[in-house]
């Protein structure tokens, strides 16, 4: 269609508009609830659909794909910004050093196991030179579909980049870590990942109070 007959077009809209006519209005073809409407309402399900997933390059260098692990009906969902080497290299989560770590927080802190909650990151598979907004805004429906299935009542943000991923809102993480925050009507609280804090041990103890802040949380749920 040339311009000059999308103007005429438009010209004619226009007009009819102006008699009282009146058009539906425009379809946002990338609102989540549209991008979300054909993938499984069943966790199991959605795992297999991930794991036939090509739509990015992470596809092409992954080794594994990691989808979630923990309770599928857990209160508490932690989410990190992608699998580690050694989750990549193994195929599970809670693997290597950071892995190692993450389970100290969550059972010497929180007193529970990490069987008792939902952890899942924001894309599945294994980046090799570092993550991109395209790679993770192809997978966030994935995310999305997660968290409406497993209904948390309380997400961890993992992370500088979790954290400013899912809140877009340009706040600094030093000083919006370990607040109680708002992620999709859904309680958010934000701190270390346990890749930095392997980098940074100064931080653990910042991380231990962030932690606590959790469980204090989760505790009045009760």
């Amino acid at each position: 269609m040339t311009k000059l007959v999308k103007n005429r077009v438009l010209n004619q809209l226009n007009y009819l508009k102006s008699f009282g006519y009146e058009y539906h209005e425009s379809l946002d073809f990338f609102s989540n609830n549209i991008k979300n409407a054909k993938l499984p309402n069943n966790i199991n399900d959605l795992s297999i659909s991930v794991s036939h997933c090509y739509l990015c390059e992470l596809s092409k260098c992954r080794k594994n794909i990691l989808f979630g692990y923990g309770n599928t009906n857990s209160d508490i969902m932690f989410i990190s910004d992608e699998p580690s080497n050694s989750e990549d290299e193994l195929g599970s989560f809670y693997v290597g050093k950071s892995g190692e770590l993450l389970i100290k927080m969550i059972e010497n802190v929180l007193n529970i196991t990490k069987e008792d909650v939902y952890y899942t990151t924001l894309v599945k598979c294994k980046s090799t030179n570092g993550l991109n907004n395209s790679n993770i805004e192809t997978c966030h429906d994935y995310l999305l579909k997660q968290i409406e299935l497993i209904k948390p009542k309380l997400i961890v943000a993992l992370g500088e980049k979790t954290y400013s991923y899912l809140l877009k809102n340009g706040d600094n993480f030093s000083q919006s870590r370990g607040k109680e925050l708002v992620f999709n009507g859904i309680s958010l609280i934000a701190t270390f990942s346990p890749t930095f804090l392997l980098r940074n041990p100064s931080s653990k103890k910042d991380a231990y109070y962030d932690m606590l802040k959790i469980k204090n949380y989760m505790e009045s749920l009760n």
